[in-house]
């Protein structure tokens, strides 16, 4: 039997227990997380939380939706039991009627039928880490070999002693500046996740410094369910042309080679990254967006015109 609940009637021990125990459990899905990421959330739970559905949900002009929070690549239905496409189908069709419009992405591993729902391919690169070090490395392009010996020409340094805070300014001032829809309520949500996968014993903070001592890049890779996830860098000009990113993803890789883990890059639709990505000898992971729009065609018309006025009132 599946029956939605919300937050405050969900245990959380029965609820952490199915994500950990889940063959496609991620760290996205812990509850600690999404109230953290998502804020307001419930979920569909069938059983004795043998499968769960998180929805993180809010309310706009009256109207309820399910979204995708920021930092929070993939969510969809995790099971500690066989899962089949009708399964996930019986899930979806159970999302509220209140809740007027949902657009989550699912996780890899949940596949929809695509007669019943519209879905959105998204793309996602993951690095194998079981092979030695030099294994992985023979995987590599040959234009990403060739820039990795930038890094040791400018002098640029491995460090692990690094605030989250700090990697977080660095891509404020510079990737951030072009990107609107990040906020401060998100970049404080982004410092909360930091901290406490940091007091939890599963983030691996680490920075490249020049030789002037400048943090030049930055990231947050965090380690759960057998996977190393990318989650959040920052990477300034000069460390940019010094090549600080890939020194800093490859002194990674070179870390943790030979062991049970996935590096997960945490996706990305551009081809620009996506290319980036691969030069890993990564390989490519789709997984799916799921849009179900219940509006009224009256409100559908008023929210299309909002989201074409909204670049100018912005």
């Amino acid at each position: 039997m599946i029956k939605y609940l919300d937050r405050k009637n969900i245990d959380d021990e029965k609820w952490n227990k199915c994500i950990a125990r889940s063959f496609n459990g991620n760290l996205y899905g812990y509850s600690w997380f999404l109230d953290i990421a998502g804020g307001e959330w419930g979920a569909l739970v069938e059983n004795d939380y043998e499968r769960v559905f998180p929805l993180v949900h809010r309310k706009k002009f009256g109207i309820s939706y399910v979204y995708q929070p920021f930092f929070t690549q993939q969510l969809g239905l995790y099971s500690t039991t066989k899962l089949d496409t009708a399964a996930l189908s019986t899930f979806i069709r159970a999302i509220p009627s209140r809740f007027k419009q949902v657009e989550i992405n699912l996780n890899t591993l949940n596949k929809a039928d695509e007669n019943d729902f519209r879905l959105i391919p998204q793309l996602n690169h993951e690095l194998d880490l079981i092979h030695s070090y030099e294994k992985i490395r023979e995987g590599y392009a040959e234009n990403l070999s060739r820039n990795l010996k930038k890094p040791e020409k400018a002098g640029l340094s491995i460090s692990k002693n690094i605030k989250p805070d700090d990697i977080i300014d660095l891509f404020i001032k510079n990737r951030g500046k072009n990107i609107a829809h990040l906020g401060e309520k998100d970049y404080l949500r982004l410092k909360r996740i930091a901290y406490t996968c940091m007091y939890k014993g599963i983030a691996n903070i680490q920075g490249v410094y020049d030789r002037q001592n400048q943090l030049a890049a930055g990231a947050f890779f965090i380690l759960s369910n057998n996977k190393a996830i990318f989650l959040f860098s920052g990477l300034s000009e000069e460390g940019r042309q010094a090549g600080a990113m890939p020194f800093l993803i490859d002194s990674f890789i070179r870390q943790h080679a030979g062991r049970h883990l996935t590096f997960d890059f945490d996706g990305s639709n551009d081809p620009n990254l996506a290319r980036f990505y691969k030069s890993f000898g990564s390989k490519e992971c789709i997984y799916q967006r799921i849009v179900i729009n219940r509006l009224p065609s009256i409100v559908n018309i008023g929210v299309n015109i909002y989201k074409k006025l909204l670049p100018l009132i912005s």
